[in-house]
């Protein structure tokens, strides 16, 4: 009797437990919906639309990942370091052995705006799908016109992640795709016009700036994805830089800059304010320069209207004039390494050799930024072609570790700046997680 009645109740048990697996089976193996399906896989495109799509993938800045110096534009390659291992970017050309020839449009809309490769490989969330995903059907079309018909095919086998088993299986990523990936391309606000609308798509969408500019959860989840969340482009800490806020906050974010110091700084890589440095200068060199007026001009419009947190930015920052004192901690490092380029002021020669005083990387509380130019200099600037003559140059062999840490401390505590001491632990972690900046980074000529 005992028995039946166990094995009854076993098999009551087990019924609900097969029902859960099998949701779950469908749904981390599910195909996403695409609008797309009827699309031939041998379709041909009018030069207009690969020309078109060339742009959206200027906007989306699909290089910065999918290139190497010296190697074939989208060949993939690049090394890029995750909690769990490193991973590759893939062979992104129309090679139809180790690239993506072989999609149709449907395989590539699921790829790029959802994350799932043909045959239901999950993609890791490096390439940033939920942001992607926002993207517009007549762009997706595009897009994949072009890579289909602008990009020449390599033949270029793609590297594997060394991320160990068991954290390499791929299916889990379903289930945080259903919990943090949007699932719809942007949609207009009808509260807003038409350029701030467009502003809102290019830095939610293709511009993908949140991937950086966004601080993660313990997902490594963005914590907001656009402006409805305090969080979004709030500042964030990645890869030993820290991308700073993007909103109206007056120290680390745009609260001092207006909307045509944005469109200057988009497009020409300076202003009186900054010059690109760091993950930056990748965008600029082959993106944002490239952009139509009309869309930096959105952008501005966009992140303008993105309050800042009085709490977290603190009183907003005023220049502070300080009297020479070459006793002071950092103060004769900064005088025979800095002041030529930078001003013993702390004002620069804008809007070439950029102000200290007042930069975000100095009133940021996070130093990794300040650190790690410090240490490796910055790259190429690339402007229509021609290479900035005012880089800036690495230290790491000619300041030690407590050198840097006290001309960094130096910096971030004078001229009413207040970002606070640097700690030489600080300096000598990142020297040995970092390289020297190349002198010749990627520039793309895509056709």
């Amino acid at each position: 009797m005992n028995n039946r009645r166990f094995a009854r109740t076993a098999g009551w048990l087990a019924l609900p437990c097969l029902v859960a697996a099998g949701l779950l089976a469908w749904y981390v193996t599910r195909e996403p919906a695409t609008p797309f399906a009827q699309t031939p896989a041998n379709a041909t495109f009018e030069p207009a639309l690969v020309s078109r799509g060339e742009y959206v993938a200027r906007v989306s800045d699909c290089v910065a990942c999918h290139s190497l110096p010296g190697k074939a534009p989208f060949a993939g390659g690049l090394e890029m370091a995750t909690p769990l291992g490193a991973i590759h970017a893939t062979n992104i050309t129309p090679d139809k052995t180790t690239g993506i020839g072989t999609y149709s449009l449907a395989d590539f809309d699921r790829a790029v705006r959802h994350g799932v490769a043909p045959g239901g490989r999950r993609l890791y969330p490096a390439m940033p799908y939920p942001s992607y995903v926002k993207l517009s059907d007549d762009d997706m079309k595009a897009l994949y016109a072009f890579f289909m018909q602008g990009v020449q095919p390599a033949n270029q086998p793609n590297i594997p992640s060394d991320i160990p088993w068991p954290l390499n299986l791929r299916w889990p990523i379903a289930l945080w795709n259903g919990v943090f990936a949007p699932t719809a391309p942007y949609a207009a606000k009808p509260n807003q016009d038409a350029l701030w609308n467009r502003g809102a798509y290019i830095v939610q969408g293709p511009g993908h700036c949140g991937s950086c500019h966004t601080p993660r959860g313990l997902a490594f989840n963005e914590k907001a994805l656009d402006e409805s969340g305090a969080p979004f482009l709030a500042g964030a800490l990645l890869d030993g830089w820290y991308a700073p806020s993007l909103r109206q906050d007056p120290n680390t974010g745009l609260g001092r800059w207006d909307e045509a110091q944005i469109v200057q700084f988009l497009k020409t890589g300076r202003n009186a304010h900054a010059v690109v440095y760091g993950s930056m200068t990748e965008a600029f060199n082959n993106s944002t320069q490239f952009m139509q007026d009309d869309d930096l001009a959105a952008i501005a419009r966009y992140l303008k209207s993105l309050p800042g947190d009085p709490q977290r930015d603190g009183t907003p920052w005023q220049y502070q004039a300080v009297a020479a004192n070459p006793d002071t901690p950092g103060a004769n490092t900064y005088a025979t390494r800095c002041a030529s380029c930078h001003g013993l002021d702390g004002k620069g020669q804008p809007e070439w050799m950029p102000p200290l005083a007042g930069a975000t990387s100095a009133l940021a509380k996070e130093s990794a930024s300040a650190i790690n130019i410090t240490l490796n200099g910055s790259q190429r600037v690339v402007t229509a072609g021609v290479p900035d003559a005012y880089r800036m140059p690495a230290f790491r062999e000619q300041l030690t570790d407590p050198q840097i840490a006290e001309v960094l401390s130096y910096v971030r505590g004078t001229w009413g700046n207040n970002g606070g001491a640097v700690d030489v632990k600080a300096v000598s972690k990142l020297r040995g997680h970092t390289d020297p900046a190349s002198s010749s980074p990627i520039i793309l000529h895509m056709r």
